[in-house]
């Protein structure tokens, strides 16, 4: 168990490719754009993406797989290979459930640590912006290594072309899986400054766990590669929408709750907002 999460840890940073990671960099602040993030004053989001690339991929190395590997280990043991198989669409969900929720709990950890030294009084577009920049920094980190495996095996534009859509088939999930992990942060950060912390971060992972349970859905022979890829966009599509709908919309979204108290970032509160006295 040791030695594979070992094996992992060392297989992230391999294969480093500069076109590569500036094609991930590119990707990721094509979507973080679409938030409106502002250019002054909140340069802390910035340490929040660094952050929380660097805490979800530990926690993936020293959580995330550990678990997994103790959950299939229980699930051999208590069924046969064929059983497996043939029930894989359901009895795959644990382990699938568990990357969604250790990973969206890792990327909000530095979000967390915003919210703490404001005295939890964080205004919700702000949190949605913080969590944006959470997935932002996890979601380029991943996309640099899956996309230093793809340009190590010789993709190129000229492959693309000879293959068709098949070949761009591993960027187009990238593409998507990166505004996928900024969507699901944003909305796990922006619930946390509404007072509804848990209630959104039980949405945010669901979702992730969603994106990551088509590969499940693949395995068991029941989609096709293409439609996986389909899925992974219209869950990122999806949560992106909902996420930029309470970035637009601010008080007036009928589900976020009321009575919160808010707070621009770190200590900063300009007149115009409610004190915490209030």
């Amino acid at each position: 168990m040791l030695e594979q999460s070992l094996s992992f840890f060392v297989n992230w940073f391999s294969n480093p490719s500069f076109g590569a990671m500036a094609l991930a960099v590119g990707i990721g602040l094509i979507w973080y754009v679409m938030y409106g993030p502002p250019l002054r004053g909140y340069a802390f989001v910035w340490a929040i993406a660094a952050i929380s690339a660097v805490l979800t991929l530990l926690a993936i190395v020293i959580v995330q797989i550990p678990l997994q590997n103790l959950t299939g280990q229980l699930l051999s043991r208590a069924f046969d290979q064929a059983t497996l198989m043939k029930w894989l669409y359901i009895l795959g969900l644990p382990q699938i459930l568990l990357s969604g929720f250790v990973q969206e709990a890792a990327k909000l950890v530095p979000v967390l640590f915003v919210w703490n030294r404001t005295e939890r009084y964080l205004d919700p577009k702000v949190g949605l912006i913080a969590g944006a920049a959470a997935g932002l920094g996890f979601g380029v980190f991943e996309a640099m290594w899956v996309l230093n495996q793809i340009f190590a095996s010789g993709w190129t534009w000229a492959a693309v072309q000879a293959a068709g859509f098949a070949g761009f088939l591993g960027v187009w999930e990238r593409i998507f899986t990166v505004g996928g992990h900024i969507a699901f942060s944003a909305l796990a950060a922006y619930g946390l400054a509404r007072e509804r912390g848990w209630l959104f971060y039980l949405f945010a992972a669901l979702l992730h766990s969603a994106m990551n349970y088509t590969v499940v859905l693949l395995q068991a022979q029941l989609i096709t590669t293409t439609a996986v890829e389909i899925l992974i966009a219209l869950v990122a599509v999806a949560a992106t929408a909902w996420a930029l709908f309470l970035r637009h919309t601010g008080e007036r979204a009928p589900w976020a709750g009321g009575g919160y108290r808010r707070r621009l970032h770190l200590g900063k509160e300009p007149k115009e907002y409610i004190t915490k006295n209030e």
